[in-house]
């Protein structure tokens, strides 16, 4: 099952090129209901504190049967972070965030974070706003590898997460790695670009945060 996540960025864009079908649930965590509305996106729950909407957004949600599932204001979790534990728990095998990235940079980097949640481990999830899209690679002492889809142009920054990342390798980027260390805190895998329609990135350990920026030389 796909599940989109509406989360409340105030600065939230529609991802280009990703939409629910008929077969997705979305969810919408607290502003979230506004932005998928705004995208014509139907919502299948509402999840959080609902601090952020507006009363006739919350209104216009309850006249359309949406399910509502309230959280105290005072509680350990972010609401994006309520919506994804509720989209496991349906059963959710892709997770796209949406809303997720812009405004305060508080929730920016806690909304990132998330990618490396343990519950996702074995989850593809992804954070998609506008033209960005975030993913996590984590290593595990053997290769693993990632695919992006895109245009030659586009951008692929490649950034450590919790350590240095060991063994990384890419293809069809203009600045190939081959098995080589990208240090926790240098900036050497920024703006990387796509040299064709396809890259693959590989690590061997550690976790790297994948933006693929589509720009596109079009």
């Amino acid at each position: 099952m796909r599940v989109f996540v509406v989360a409340g960025s105030p600065t939230a864009h529609r991802p280009t090129g990703l939409a629910p079908g008929e077969d997705d649930r979305v969810i919408a965590a607290d502003l979230g209901a506004h932005h998928a509305r705004r995208w014509g996106w139907p919502v299948h729950l509402l999840i959080g504190d609902l601090d952020s909407l507006e009363a006739e957004e919350l209104r216009a949600a309850e006249q359309a049967g949406t399910p509502i599932l309230r959280s105290p204001a005072a509680k350990d979790q972010t609401d994006t972070e309520l919506a994804l534990a509720q989209a496991l728990a349906w059963g959710a095998d892709e997770i796209i965030i949406c809303g997720a990235l812009g405004g305060r940079t508080d929730h920016l980097l806690a909304n990132v974070l998330l990618l490396a949640h343990p519950l996702l481990a074995t989850t593809d999830a992804c954070l998609a706003d506008g033209a960005e899209v975030v993913r996590l690679l984590r290593g595990a002492g053997e290769n693993r590898g990632m695919s992006f889809a895109g245009t030659a142009g586009d951008l692929l920054s490649l950034l450590p997460l919790g350590g240095d990342a060991e063994g990384v390798s890419t293809r069809g980027l203009r600045y190939p790695l081959a098995d080589e260390v990208l240090y926790a805190g240098e900036a050497r895998g920024v703006s990387n670009v796509f040299s064709a329609a396809h890259a693959e990135v590989t690590l061997r350990r550690g976790q790297l945060i994948c933006i693929h920026h589509k720009t596109g030389e079009r």
